[in-house]
């Protein structure tokens, strides 16, 4: 395989880290991240423990989906029965860091496995403990599946068309990747934390959870396709939700554009040539813009004969966000993926060689893969010398006495940076008056999204276009450990506050960068705001029914901006992990678009194998039913229904009573209840109208069938999962017009506390207190500063 980076100089951040993964299935997608960063990851098969949960197409012996998160992962079978198994698992632990493990709760794996007894022997490792709804509530013998997990997020009340049945994003395993993400994160943390402080810990990890809180959050922050509607009154189809991010219709396809903000109209209006009947002020507003007919009528009008390729460079020529609607084939081809070397052929078995992501994190300019990294068996790493020199106030939590500048903005960059102030970094949001951050309120203070996304966080108004505003945040970089951007590539750097400058600054700090499609590429430049991602990198288009494939359902969404912030903060802890080791900081940066492309790796490698003559020779992973049936209630009443297997329809057909179908010779085979699919899910439908969603879902769970009521995100607050978990809270902010609900609880442990309650500042709150405590001036100089906008604060925030 051509590897296209010199991987001579470069050093795995999480080198040296030793981890056992027993999970199985499509979690095993943690294990992945990990070892792409470095990490030395021991699959272990144990007799009677792990599970052998194979997932993704397959094609002979081969399962792709654990196949590829297993690459470069080193296996080994153990039968802990026997004296040798036992020593040689003993062994494996005493050498371990982390454990991952994803028993069933309650189940004769879980006891076998013995946890308890592991950590009391081993009191410095890190347990993370995978289930599908967690261990310490009652909801622990729940089961889920791809819908489930769409319908208990509330992802599915935001998808798909009016009257029609929710629509299930594209993507097999997509909650459980950004669910891996998340408990990446969270184990990540534990560890560095760990490494100060020579305790461990365990990690109750809801799979559930974590994919409502890194998918598309219900009560997180707002992209800019939710026009300010709270994420909880939204519905399917709601209030110009398709022009927002318009499709139009071109002379090969479709194109998506953006014209919210004015200077984008300006752009298209130039564009279009100026249009007398355009020319009106009223259009310089938003709602005048999007609601007017003749407008889109003239738009579509002037794209209708112009190509997919033409309409965006000319786009991008005026500033206006344009994306063709690609097919992942085509979104494979284009010319950013090539140059960015983003896939690799891999040969899995004989023969059997398809293309998979090289890592969705670069480091250093280097792809973190297992398949680019260099070889080696690395020293693990013995403390934390410079985190021990912070100041940990012991409140319980991991990232205590971090200090991380905040330059983020909009989704992406709130998400990055208050992650880590939950998880009790003091994080200080870097912000400019005369270029405010797309997500602040306009005409109120504070708005629900913004409280949300940037709470346990203090603000400085620092105009870093100024020499002496870049002085400023110099001297604080000087004391920092990160540094958070997701400027379009090469802002930073005219602010002096890329890695490059800040290096010579501070050795030891950490920098890392988000965009839409990377730092490097001919698209590299283009405004990427996550519709026009989606579509350039092919989910739009799958995301459609399939008898409708023209009718485009993922605007209401806000993937994959939360889960590339967790990408982020993923690689910034692996770096601080690696500067206990060296000394040294180091560069991270994340392409979103290949975040989204890395959620589809097996299907794009199946696809692959699948034009190349290969046949396919997997079961599939569902049976009749799978999907979602009317339920009892308004029109918009659902529940997802899965059956996995034999055991699955067994247990439905008891709590349909329907005894004729559990004994119909038919029936027996998966093969026979996929030929009568029509039949079964009239019998589920004739039962799940006869309750409401959550009635419907408790008894079929209670069965021992996976089931989900689809939610909205007005009820995930009232659900007693989410409040057992501890999920949310409510803020009365001192400048907001109504309580807030927010997100709570960012991981379950046995020593991680719930995160602070800080409140989301306004622009420039904390300046003159930062300035005086953190940069050391006197009142003079700030009140001169301030005078002459070097720094800023808000007219509503405390002065001098």
């Amino acid at each position: 395989m051509t590897q296209p980076y010199d991987t001579t100089a470069y050093d795995p951040p999480l080198a040296g880290i030793r981890i056992l993964d027993l999970s199985s299935g499509p979690m095993t997608a943690v294990g992945r991240l990990l070892a792409d960063l470095g990490a030395h990851v021991t699959a272990v098969d144990l007799a009677g423990i792990t599970a052998d949960t194979q997932v993704g197409p397959r094609f002979g012996p081969v399962a792709l989906a654990t196949a590829i998160n297993r690459l470069g992962v080193a296996p080994a079978a153990i039968d802990p029965s026997t004296p040798a198994g036992r020593h040689q698992w003993t062994g494996l632990l005493d050498t371990a860091d982390i454990l991952i493990e994803g028993s069933r709760p309650g189940s004769g794996a879980e006891r076998r496995l013995a946890v308890d007894e592991i950590r009391a022997a081993h009191p410095g490792l890190v347990v993370l403990s995978l289930s599908d709804f967690g261990r310490d509530n009652d909801f622990s013998s729940w089961q889920a599946t791809t819908p489930v997990l769409h319908a208990l997020t509330s992802e599915l009340s935001r998808s798909g068309i009016p009257g029609r049945e929710p629509l299930i994003p594209p993507g097999e395993q997509l909650p459980y990747h950004v669910a891996a993400a998340q408990a990446a994160v969270a184990v990540l943390s534990v560890l560095l934390d760990r490494l100060r402080t020579g305790i461990g810990d365990r990690i109750d990890f809801a799979i559930v959870e974590g994919a409502m809180q890194a998918l598309d959050p219900p009560f997180g922050t707002m992209g800019t396709a939710s026009v300010g509607v709270p994420v909880a009154q939204q519905r399917r189809n709601w209030a110009a939700e398709r022009l927002r991010y318009p499709i139009v219709p071109c002379s090969d396809g479709y194109i998506r554009i953006c014209l919210l903000a004015k200077r984008q109209w300006h752009g298209m209006f130039e564009w279009m040539g100026r249009p007398e009947e355009f020319a009106d002020p009223r259009f310089e507003g938003l709602r005048d813009r999007l609601t007017s007919a003749p407008l889109w009528a003239a738009i579509e009008a002037f794209c209708a004969d112009k190509s997919r390729n033409d309409l965006e460079r000319q786009g991008q020529q005026h500033g206006v966000p344009t994306a063709a609607v690609l097919s992942m084939t085509e979104a494979l081809t284009t010319d950013q993926v090539t140059a960015r070397g983003f896939f690799g052929d891999v040969e899995f078995s004989p023969g059997l060689v398809a293309p998979v992501p090289r890592g969705v994190v670069e480091i250093d300019g280097h792809r973190a893969s297992t398949t680019t990294a260099p070889g080696g068996d690395d020293e693990r790493p013995a403390g934390a010398p410079i985190l021990l020199q912070r100041n940990r106030t012991d409140q319980g939590l991991p990232l205590e006495g971090l200090r991380v500048l905040d330059l983020g903005v909009i989704v992406v960059g709130a998400d990055t940076g208050r992650l880590f102030g939950d998880l009790g970094a003091d994080v200080i949001k870097i912000e400019n008056a005369g270029f405010p951050d797309g997500m602040r309120p306009g005409r109120s203070l504070m708005n629900a999204s913004f409280a949300g996304g940037h709470r346990n966080k203090r603000s400085i108004g620092i105009d870093l276009r100024a020499p002496e505003g870049q002085a400023l945040a110099h001297r604080l970089v000087r004391d920092a450990d990160v540094v958070l951007t997701n400027f379009k590539p090469g802002v930073a750097a005219g602010l002096a506050m890329d890695f490059d400058v800040l290096k010579s600054v501070n050795p030891g700090v950490v920098v890392v960068d988000s965009s839409a499609f990377g730092p490097t590429g001919p698209w590299a430049q283009r405004l990427g705001y996550g519709p026009l991602v989606r579509a350039a990198a092919g989910f739009t288009k799958q995301w459609v029914y399939p008898s409708d494939p023209d009718a485009f359902c993922d605007t209401v969404t806000v993937y994959p901006d939360h889960v590339s912030a967790r990408i982020g903060v993923l690689a910034a802890l692996s770096l601080l992990v690696r500067r206990e080791r060296t000394g040294l900081g180091g560069a991270a940066s994340i392409a979103q678009s290949e975040v989204m492309l890395s959620h589809l790796a097996a299907e794009i490698a199946g696809e692959a194998l699948v034009r190349s003559g290969r046949v396919r020779s997997d079961v599939p992973t569902h049976d009749a039913p799978w999907g979602l049936f009317r339920a009892d209630g308004d029109d918009d009443a659902w529940v997802a229904v899965t059956v996995r297997d034999d055991a699955d329809w067994q247990a439905l057909c008891r709590v349909l009573d329907r005894p004729d179908l559990a004994a119909d010779p038919e029936l027996k085979s998966r093969a026979g209840r996929d030929r009568n699919r029509t039949r079964i899910d009239a019998a589920v439908t004739e039962w799940t109208v006869r309750h409401p969603p959550t009635r419907g879902m408790e008894l079929l769970q209670t069965a021992g069938v996976p089931a989900g009521a689809v939610m909205h995100a007005a009820d995930l607050p009232g659900w007693d999962f989410y409040a057992q978990r501890r999920a949310f809270r409510e803020e009365l902010h001192p400048h907001g017009r109504e309580p807030y609900v927010l997100e709570n609880a960012q991981l379950h442990s046995e020593r991680i506390a719930d995160p602070p309650l800080g409140q989301a500042p306004l622009l420039g709150e904390q300046t003159i207190e930062i300035a005086t405590t953190l940069l050391g001036l006197d009142e003079a100089a700030v009140a001169d500063l301030l005078a002459r906008g070097v720094l800023q604060t808000a007219p509503e925030a405390h002065r001098l």
